[in-house]
């Protein structure tokens, strides 16, 4: 873990430590601590009971073997209070911490169209979704795990290193003609053996870090596209395409299982190792302690409470051995969120390189010397000049490719790649209707009052809209919930976004094919109702179809190559 990473997770940790909940978050930590170093007074506690409880054993003392087990009793009663509780509150940090990442990432994702404008740039935030539901989870829940637990090695191996090098003695090795003595011989051991095992599980375990992580790609891609079926249910039912969204699947689950299979192999070659340092361990400190047993410098008890004490610093000593597996998954999600931040940051410096735009009170849009490219730079508006005023309205026409919709994303703010200066009413007052309507889960009420009004809507409005959009026979389903995306047909679902705009009565409204799904009479007559109904609506329409012509006051042609013109019609 080079420098760049640690100071990355260190910027990812101490966010909410220094947020608006530090007060909870630093009490619940405080107390989590507390918890953790009175699991090590306790396991100090049970180390110095061993002695007392097996020389009572090997000294046949009834009382004393009573008096033992009372004491283990108490010890084990505290215990249990204690680990629970320390589990409990852990959790609690947990899921306060997940919270306020999550709502965080979600407003930084949502604010300015980030998740938007993160598709328009070349990167590789894959499945911005899994990070914000399923990597924010793990990354809470492993640093919590991680960072306790070396907390807990660490006193762990503070207190017993003491109580190992006091019960060690010394140990008086012949060489040649002389004799070295050791101090706390066992303690020096433990070491040793950890040093060695640490290492050895590093060289082994390294590749794990790299297949976490695309394994977590790759479940993310495959649920993905299974998700992308059921939302195109009924165009894949159409083409039939059954066998090639079934290839699609095997395809990304091929690589699922081949990621995988790779995870087996060095998951196998880690567990060789660690399941035999493990088994070692067990009898390790028998095999160094005997000498001094049979040579009757300590008792069973004292055996007993060395085998303990050296177990305890081994094990603290070899908490990355045991916690390896983890510590891979842990730096693949903070890799994964790291790169997610980079690339949220990147769009947010993208957001300063577009048109220039002003946002003004009046009712009149004025774009001036617009410059429109695509991503590579290639040309597709040169130096457009352009006003609109209330009541106007203009058609965008050109060629399929042209740039037609890539304008009104410029005229929204969303397209990063333009120059130009653009005066523009507040954005309160827009209204778009794309080809397909967005159509969030919720209520049909819900529905068409997406994104939401700024008055008060009554049913009877609601109603009335209905009515004018063709759509009674749904008025009495305002309170019904349904995936209505998939309850309506294409041309109902623009109906829908017509009884929006009637309901919500924009300022400025930019349809994009709106009516692509429409019989040539239905497109008239929805032409002539939002005409009728609002009649102070700015309409910017985008359409191939030569009968919206007599719709709009205003044209512009666009050949997609920088040329345009604009006709009063």
């Amino acid at each position: 873990m080079n420098c760049a990473f640690l100071k990355d997770s260190w910027q990812l940790i101490r966010e909410y430590w220094c947020s608006e909940e530090k007060g909870q978050a630093w009490g619940l930590t405080a107390v989590i601590v507390t918890l953790n170093l009175a699991h090590v007074y306790l396991l100090v506690l049970f180390n110095i009971w061993y002695n007392r409880f097996y020389n009572a054993l090997q000294n046949l003392d009834k009382e004393e073997f009573s008096s033992a087990l009372g004491e283990f009793s108490i010890l084990a009663a505290i215990f249990i209070i204690v680990a629970v509780y320390e589990l409990y509150l852990q959790q609690k940090l947990e899921i306060k911490w997940r919270r306020w990442l999550t709502k965080k990432y979600l407003v930084n994702w949502l604010q300015n169209q980030t998740y938007y404008r993160l598709l328009l740039v070349d990167n590789n935030t894959d499945n911005p979704d899994q990070r914000i539901s399923e990597d924010l989870q793990l990354f809470t829940n492993y640093t919590l795990r991680l960072s306790m637990g070396l907390l807990k090695a660490i006193a762990t191996l503070a207190a017993f290193v003491a109580i190992l090098w006091q019960l060690s003695g010394i140990l008086t090795i012949p060489f040649g003609s002389m004799q070295v003595d050791i101090s706390g011989y066992m303690v020096w051991v433990a070491i040793f053996y950890a040093v060695i095992g640490t290492w050895l599980t590093h060289k082994i375990g390294k590749p794990l870090i790299k297949i976490n992580f695309d394994q977590q790609r790759y479940e993310a891609d495959f649920r993905f596209s299974l998700v992308r079926l059921r939302e195109n249910c009924e165009s894949i039912a159409f083409y039939s395409g059954e066998s090639r969204e079934e290839k699609l699947f095997l395809g990304r689950f091929a690589c699922v299982v081949d990621n995988f299979r790779k995870f087996m192999k060095r998951q196998k070659q880690l567990t060789w190792f660690t399941s035999g340092y493990g088994q070692i361990a067990i009898i390790f400190p028998v095999l160094v302690a005997a000498p001094r047993y049979f040579a009757k410098e300590m008792q069973l008890g004292g055996l007993l409470q060395t085998m303990s004490a050296f177990g305890k610093v081994q094990d603290a000593l070899s908490f990355f051995v045991d916690s390896y597996p983890l510590l891979a998954e842990w730096k693949s999600v903070v890799e994964r969120l790291t790169g997610f931040v980079r690339n949220m940051h990147k769009v947010g410096e993208l957001s300063g390189i577009g048109a220039k735009v002003e946002m003004t009170e009046a009712q009149q849009l004025v774009v001036s010397g617009l410059s429109v490219c695509l991503p590579g730079g290639r040309p597709l508006l040169s130096n457009l000049s352009l006003s609109l005023s209330s009541g106007e309205s203009l058609l965008v026409a050109g060629p399929s490719g042209s740039g037609k919709s890539t304008l009104l994303r410029t005229l929204a703010g969303l397209w990063p790649y333009a120059q130009g200066t653009m005066a523009v009413p507040q954005k309160k007052d827009f209204l778009f209707l794309p080809q397909k309507s967005y159509l969030p889960l919720g209520t049909l009420r819900e529905v068409l009052l997406y994104p939401g009004s700024k008055r008060q809507v009554t049913d009877e409005e609601i109603g009335a809209a209905m009515a004018l959009c063709k759509l009674d026979w749904l008025r009495g389903n305002l309170n019904r919930l349904e995936d209505w995306s998939h309850v309506l047909s294409l041309g109902e679902q623009q109906r829908i976004a017509f009884a929006r705009a009637l309901i919500q009565k924009p300022k400025w409204l930019f349809m994009d094919e709106a009516t692509s799904a429409m019989d040539e009479p239905a497109e008239r007559a929805f032409y002539t109702l939002l005409r009728e109904r609002l009649p102070g609506t700015v309409i910017i329409s985008v359409g191939h179809r030569g009968t919206l012509t007599c719709h709009h006051k205003k044209k512009l042609t666009i050949d997609g190559n920088g040329c345009w013109n604009v006709l009063n019609l």
